[in-house]
């Protein structure tokens, strides 16, 4: 199947609105006779609903929380883009436009990203008209900040609960829905499997988590927006429960998954502190504006240090070593995330990381509150640093915080289309669920700015194109293909509740973790990802011969939940190695080690690798087939990045 990413003709600044005007359209009457269902409610899924029940449409919600404003948007810090120019100082459209296209290494669409920094202005008005709180300056003007990889001030926030208070704004625009009886919400309820009826998306089957009743749903078109894969880490900023489940069923009922073994490694997080940990805690990209990212020069000093022969206030300053400032003057502390994480990971390989493991660095705040005031300081980022203090026992008003690199965000997802369309006609992915706007590295800030741009903005004009072609025709779960699939789901729960092995499916996530951390996380070589194909596959075979899954599906059953997700990334994992050998070059957050510049930066093979990697799933241990989606550079030109 070839892919067509449906990129409208033309100017670039006219496409999307042009777009819009060729679609196709539903008249209200008509609206309330489809049925849409939307999977996840963090920002793209509940703002994707509130707008189209809204709109008339009739619209079926679920999340596995016991409420939607529990998705995982919430943990969002550090802010929201937006091509506003409120602080004069030389943003546009265009710019943020090519800051995104840039700071992606030149792997993402030109169409997609610059409709997303397009709508980026009507988001913040749309947020503002819901209430969200976003900072303000002395004259009442919304405030802004600067972010990684940008050398203007764009970010809009709200202190460090940006994503908390934008997912209350889109909740609240949700709720209003669910009263008005235009969304019909299930909670504690996971998507098992996608319905694929006459080569479209049909329907979905749960299971609700409470009675482990598994259920068939029947809509006119299905949108996923269940967020990014993290987890296959084991260790990562994401909540626990975050998981890949919806996404890779549907990879196995026929939709692409594009670049998959792009993850952004996050450089301002705590350090790992044991085994025992069972996720890791992100500080917001936005303390980078003020604090001095910082390691000992030397690693006689840095050993001292970790053996506590010193202190940190008696490292002179002629005998720090501020990397970030020294070798990217023109961004400093403000490089985008791949560049600074990297940096770090090189310190501490030398030897000069701090703390017990030696796998951190300083971010510095000393500068800065003598320059502004310790009270400015804690207005900006209280929140942040009473985080810090909880987590760690340390005062960072009083020494500086130390961080680590952890993985964040994924760029790869589903494959869709201008449209977000999978290839299969009535399945859509929104937000980190798809592969789209991001290219190989995503630019602090706009991750939210993408999951409201496809919920409020985009897919409801481009999922009215879809329904008015097929027509309002009822839909429900008599056809065939609902049975067949409802008994493959209850199959696959019994295969899982059948495994009394000894050993837990905790046990197979960390060690997954372990592997796709060290062979295909912040740099990767040949010679390891060949070696973790050959570990993953054992791992997997040994999953499915000793893992043990307690209790009964007809109950609440955490342990059958986790099989089933982990299951999911064991998979996941191993199409990754694949992804990331194919890729035989460096290109944001994919560190290939044979391919590097002489200063040691990432250096791309335009000639070989300029497209979008898009997997078909072909059959259980088979191996999957690659299509190629060539990306088309017409108005930005393709150069080595640099932040020098």
């Amino acid at each position: 199947m070839s892919l067509d990413s449906k990129i409208p003709q033309g100017p670039l600044a006219e496409k999307w609105s042009k777009h819009k005007f060729n679609l196709k359209l539903v008249n209200p009457a008509n609206k309330r006779k489809y049925n849409v269902i939307v999977v996840g409610t963090g920002l793209a899924g509940a703002s994707a609903a509130a707008s189209l029940a809204e709109l008339g449409y009739n619209v079926t919600a679920f999340c596995f929380q016991d409420s939607p404003r529990r998705a995982h948007s919430i943990a969002a810090q550090g802010g929201i883009n937006a091509a506003k120019n409120y602080r004069n100082d030389g943003d546009s459209v265009y710019r943020l436009f090519y800051d995104t296209i840039k700071g992606g290494d030149y792997r993402a669409r030109e169409a997609n990203v610059y409709r997303l920094a397009e709508v980026s202005v009507n988001i913040i008005d749309q947020c503002v008209a819901q209430g969200v709180p976003f900072a303000r300056e002395y004259g009442g003007l919304l405030d802004n900040r600067s972010f990684g990889g940008a050398q203007v001030s764009r970010t809009f926030y709200a202190r460090g609960q940006t994503g908390q208070q934008l997912l209350l704004g889109a909740f609240s625009a949700l709720n209003r829905q669910i009263h008005e009886g235009k969304v019909k919400m299930y909670t504690r309820t996971e998507m098992l499997d996608v319905v694929v009826a006459d080569g479209q998306a049909k329907g979905i089957i749960t299971r609700n988590l409470k009675t482990g009743a598994i259920e068939t749903h029947a809509g006119h078109a299905v949108l996923l927006a269940t967020g990014g894969y993290s987890n296959v880490f084991f260790l990562s900023t994401n909540a626990i429960g975050s998981n890949v489940t919806a996404a890779w069923r549907a990879h196995k009922r026929g939709a692409y998954f594009a670049n998959p073994c792009y993850t952004q490694i996050h450089p301002t997080c705590i350090p790992v502190s044991g085994d025992h940990q069972s996720k890791l805690t992100l500080m917001s990209e936005s303390l980078r504006n003020d604090g001095r990212v910082w390691a000992p020069k030397t690693v006689e000093i840095a050993q001292k240090l970790r053996k506590g022969e010193i202190k940190i206030d008696q490292i002179k300053e002629e005998d720090r070593d501020y990397f970030l400032e020294r070798k990217y003057p023109s961004f400093g502390n403000l490089v985008p995330r791949d560049v600074a994480s990297r940096n770090a990971k090189e310190v501490a390989d030398e030897g000069r990381g701090v703390g017990s493991s030696g796998l951190a660095v300083y971010l510095d705040f000393a500068e800065s509150i003598s320059r502004l005031g310790e009270d400015t300081v804690r207005a900006k980022y209280g929140n942040l640093f009473d985080m810090y203090y909880q987590i760690t026992d340390e005062n960072p008003y009083k020494q500086p915080m130390r961080i680590y690199p952890a993985v964040h965000y994924t760029m790869g997802g589903l494959w869709v289309d201008y449209n977000l369309s999978t290839n299969i006609q009535g399945l859509y992915a929104l937000g980190e669920a798809n592969f789209s706007d991001h290219g190989a590295n995503r630019l602090g800030a706009s991750a939210l700015m993408q999951g409201l741009a496809d919920g409020y903005f985009v897919i409801p004009y481009t999922l009215g194109d879809y329904l008015a072609t097929i027509g309002p025709k009822p839909v429900d779960t008599s056809h065939p293909a609902f049975a067949q699939t409802k008994k493959d789901v209850e199959a696959y729960i019994a295969k899982l509740l059948s495994l009394r092995g000894n050993k837990t499916v905790v046990e197979y996530h960390r060690e997954l973790g372990h592997i796709i951390w060290e062979y295909c996380g912040m740099a990767r070589s040949e010679e390891g990802l060949i070696k973790a194909r050959g570990l993953i596959q054992a791992l997997k075979d040994d999953f499915w011969k000793n893992a043990i899954v307690m209790g009964e599906n007809e109950e609440i059953n955490a342990s059958l939940e986790r099989a089933g997700r982990v299951a999911d990334f064991i998979e996941l994992g191993a199409l990754m190695i694949e992804d990331a050998l194919d890729r035989r070059e460096s290109c944001g957050g994919h560190f290939r080690l044979e391919s590097q510049t002489p200063e040691g930066e990432a250096l791309r093979d335009d000639d070989n690798f300029a497209y979008v990697a898009a997997w078909e799933y072909t059959g259980d241990n088979q191996p999957e087939v690659l299509h190629k989606e060539d990306l088309v550079y017409e108005n930005v030109k393709l150069t080595q990045r640099s932040y020098k």
